[in-house]
């Protein structure tokens, strides 16, 4: 019965992207507002929310590793898996914004404050609170100077049509239920299979419920890349990422403290931080292709066969 409901949870997460991706690009033309800005926020938050109710959840639970390893895993699956299968599969992807120049910090700087956070072993209530006031800060910079020339960026069709916010906020809700209604049956049932197996928390958290509740960033980034939108695509992913560590752990923390085994997590840690920065070598280099997925997806394949 598991299979069966793994399979009609990813029918729906593939069905609500398109609804996201849709009415996000209505928004972003009614407001002047580049794809990279609506992806890094009301796409990256839609997205994040199912890590978010996973992490928090597994917090009130007092399960510290599986909340921690949610967010470390979804980190690393929508850097290497997301970003590697979409720099394989797009035929051009040639952004307006220069990624690198106004977005790598927010690359780096959440990793190195979570570095430096997990160093005592606890991420405490105050660091929670530290977390939060970086989310703040992310959306200000976004929303400083955002309104880019969307010339070119919007499909011709949705120009020629009147904006409505009703049939808009409708249709995007939709788009999240499914999404994240989908990514939660996902993790579900792909736990009660895990566990039938014996497969301890952290294993659980790192990679059943982490790539469970990366699908909605795997299928929006992939919808959005279909469509031509490649801002959109990496936009999703940086500002999932700092939600990840922001909101996400952040969120958690507050909740309950997390405790963490530096010395039984310190590979998935350095994996992590080899993500992070091969991120910024590509954005550096612009290396948006199949070279760029290929570098991407090989670390993804050290992180698996070490790890499981």
């Amino acid at each position: 019965m598991d299979y069966i409901i793994f399979l009609a949870a990813m029918a729906a997460l593939i069905y609500g992207a398109d609804f996201i991706i849709k009415e996000s690009e209505r928004i972003a033309l009614h407001f002047n507002i580049s794809h990279f800005v609506i992806g890094a926020t009301l796409v990256a938050f839609g997205t994040s929310l199912p890590e978010m109710a996973a992490s928090m959840m597994a917090s009130y639970h007092g399960k510290s590793d599986m909340a921690v390893a949610n967010v470390v895993g979804s980190v690393i699956f929508n850097i290497t898996l997301v970003l590697g299968i979409v720099f394989m599969i797009a035929k051009s992807m040639n952004p307006k914004r220069n990624l690198f120049a106004k977005d790598s910090a927010w690359v780096i700087v959440p990793v190195v404050i979570f570095y430096i956070m997990i160093q005592d072993g606890v991420i405490s209530r105050f660091d929670g609170i530290l977390f939060i006031l970086m989310m703040v800060s992310y959306l200000m910079f976004l929303f400083t100077g955002s309104k880019d020339d969307l010339e070119g960026e919007i499909d011709e069709d949705l120009q020629k049509e009147k904006f409505n916010w009703g049939k808009s906020v409708l249709l995007l809700g939709i788009g999240f239920l499914f999404t994240i209604g989908g990514a939660n049956f996902v993790v579900e049932s792909g736990t009660n299979i895990a566990r039938s197996l014996d497969v301890s928390e952290w294993i659980i958290g790192l990679f059943l419920i982490s790539l469970g509740t990366s699908l909605p960033e795997l299928v929006v980034s992939l919808v959005a890349v279909k469509k031509g939108n490649a801002e959109m695509s990496i936009g999703n992913i940086i500002g999932s990422n700092v939600a990840n560590f922001s909101m996400v752990l952040g969120g958690s923390a507050l909740i309950h403290p997390l405790t963490i085994n530096l010395n039984a997590t310190s590979y998935d840690f350095l994996i992590l931080a080899s993500a992070s920065i091969a991120l910024l070598f590509i954005l550096a280099n612009k290396i948006y292709n199949k070279a760029g997925g290929i570098f991407l997806l090989t670390i993804l394949a050290l992180f698996i066969s070490h790890s499981l």
